[in-house]
């Protein structure tokens, strides 16, 4: 793939970038430049590796699932700064 100076001023004009001509000139080379370290990532060998979602190996704490008091509602509403039948009342945003 190869990128031309309308190319990279459409890029610019999506991205809401104000870029001159010489700019979008000297652009052309170095962006080009990127996209052909991309497609040497594409020819490297990656069948024998698995994938994976992080660097390191993770692994998340969960709490346990239990069960515990319900039906709280007026304790939990005495943290609101108002409420109003049973329910966190909140000013209006959208007229």
């Amino acid at each position: 793939m190869s990128v031309d100076t309308a190319t990279v001023k459409k890029v610019a004009s999506l991205a809401r970038i104000a870029i001159s001509d010489a700019d979008a000139d000297r652009l052309v080379p170095e962006l080009n430049n990127i996209l052909g370290w991309i497609e040497q990532l594409g020819e490297v060998d990656t069948s024998s590796v698995e994938p994976m979602t992080a660097v390191i190996p993770n692994t998340l704490r969960l709490r346990a699932d239990v069960v515990t008091e319900g039906n709280q509602r007026d304790a939990v509403l005495q943290n609101a700064p108002q409420g109003e039948h049973g329910f966190f009342t909140v000013p209006k945003v959208v007229e």
